[in-house]
């Protein structure tokens, strides 16, 4: 055990990818999950014409790196979309240079523990299989459920007795978010929910409230002066036409300044912050405002969930309501959440006492949103966390089993770090 390296971690998301090694607090490398390359414009399956080509083949720039080379004719392109897997072919790029120009890790010592997004189909496991154990000849893979690994970084703000694999996960990255239910750390795929709302969606919108009120903001920077708006002044207000008059009426007080670099004339711009500031993540609980075809809020989609889950483990899913993933990390989302969780649980035990005449008072229902300090590389922590310990080791899947059975071992992966 002792001579052994620590394990790689790599968690690939659809907007932003983490990378590190297993046994430390954060991932070393957070990169855009975007991949450059050079395409010829020519007929025929692009896979196929991409591997006749020898050494351009290596041409090829991820994450950041790969947003600037954009504009040195390369086309960007995105493997995932939705938190799955589109292009393997870039895929297997683009963990190639995660791999060696990034974590400098020799494949061959060192095991891997890839995280999947729910309901991730068992052929894409087998591919993820095949590209470790194939291309990487790596010693051991584990590919883990982002919801599960979520829920064991939330054990950082638990005592030992309460650390648990049932939870119910909120995981909002940039491209979507999930509410995924887990029972003893498996995942009730039946009643997972996807909200078509997440960080990509606020900035949008607030872009187009900045592009409506202020004039000055170089129209191609506009896109990242509403990100940057959104991840410095953004959060989450309890009541909005109280807030709405609060602005109003100290208008001073609230307004923020942000000032910004014109990247062509270098001349600097100002924006007036204003009600984007609590409008933005707002969406969150009022989806109307930006998307006109999806009107539940949050907080109804999780109590639907939990009512949609079995009956046995519907208190302790309110019990533990985990937060992950950046777009999670607004002032005061978890507070407001709960809030309006619990108004919905009450109401429909309110309901029910007055359907039995009275007769029947119901338990009151205990609703707890955790906040932690690892909330935003949740799913990385968590996979660090549980990759450190020696029972990682016992559940990897090896190499020689892979050549034993092939690929179709990496189906299932058996839930660990119940252990505490």
């Amino acid at each position: 055990m002792t001579g052994r390296l620590p394990a790689c971690v790599i968690d690939i998301g659809t907007g932003y990818s983490k990378l590190g090694y297993a046994g430390n607090k954060e991932p070393q490398y957070i990169i855009p999950s975007a991949i450059a390359i050079k395409e010829t414009a020519k007929v025929g399956d692009q896979a196929s014409r991409r591997l006749g080509k020898g050494i351009e083949d290596l041409d090829f720039f991820i994450g950041d790196e790969a947003l600037e080379a954009g504009n040195g004719g390369y086309s960007v392109k995105y493997p995932v979309r939705h938190g799955i897997v589109e292009d393997w072919d870039l895929m297997e790029r683009f963990l190639e240079q995660s791999i060696f120009k990034y974590l400098r890790a020799e494949p061959e010592d060192h095991h891997f523990l890839l995280t999947e997004p729910p309901l991730n189909t068992p052929e894409n496991r087998e591919y993820t299989a095949e590209i470790m154990f194939e291309s990487f000849n790596v010693p051991g893979l584990y590919i883990a459920v982002q919801a599960v690994l979520a829920l064991a970084a939330s054990w950082t703000s638990r005592q030992l007795g309460e650390r648990t694999l049932t939870g119910i996960v909120i995981d909002s990255g940039d491209g979507v978010t999930h509410v995924i239910p887990v029972a003893e750390g498996y995942v009730i795929g039946s009643c997972i929910k996807h909200i078509p709302i997440a960080g990509r969606n606020i900035t949008y919108f607030i872009q187009s409230l900045l592009r409506e009120r202020e004039i000055g903001i170089p129209p191609e920077q506009s896109l990242e002066t509403a990100k940057a708006v959104k991840e410095r002044y953004c959060y989450i207000c309890p009541d909005i036409a109280k807030e709405f008059a609060k602005y109003d009426a100290e208008p001073n007080k609230w307004m923020q300044k942000f000032e910004g670099l014109n990247s062509i004339t270098k001349q600097p711009f100002g924006v007036d912050v204003g009600y984007e500031r609590f409008l933005g993540p707002e969406i969150f609980f009022h989806p109307e405002f930006a998307n006109p075809d999806f009107t539940t809020p949050i907080s109804e989609v999780v109590d639907t969930v939990i009512q949609n889950c079995p009956i046995d483990v519907r208190r302790p899913l309110y019990k533990n309501i985990v937060l992950s993933g950046g777009s999670t990390m607004f002032k005061d989302f978890g507070r407001r959440l709960q809030r309006d969780i619990k108004r919905v649980s009450d109401a429909r035990l309110k309901i029910s006492e007055q359907l039995s005449g009275g007769k029947l008072t119901p338990k009151p229902i205990d609703v707890q949103v955790v906040s932690h300090h690892m909330q935003r590389y949740a799913v990385w922590f968590g996979g660090s966390l549980l990759a450190s310990t020696p029972e990682f080791y016992q559940v990897c899947h090896t190499k020689a089993a892979y050549e034993e059975y092939g690929p179709s071992i990496c189906r299932h992966n058996p839930v660990f770090g119940t252990m505490t």
